[in-house]
């Protein structure tokens, strides 16, 4: 088992899904419909994010929820 929290897993997934897809977080923010700043704050797991914007973030980076929480 992993040591990371998952705000962690889920922060870090997000940043790799973004980068993946060669956009800023301000861009990314854009399309999910949130807060430029927030963008950076779940990526540092600073935020306790909501399922809907769990959601947000999944249909932004067009992947699933479940990819989000994967422990790599």
């Amino acid at each position: 088992m992993s040591n990371k929290n998952i705000l962690e897993i889920f922060g870090q997934n997000v940043q790799k899904y973004r980068k993946e897809m060669k956009v800023s977080q301000e861009k990314l923010a854009d399309i999910a419909g949130v807060h430029r700043t927030y963008v950076g704050m779940v990526e540092r797991a600073e935020k306790n994010i909501t399922l809907r914007n769990m959601e947000k973030f999944a249909i932004a980076l067009k992947v699933k929820i479940k990819d989000l929480l994967e422990n790599e």
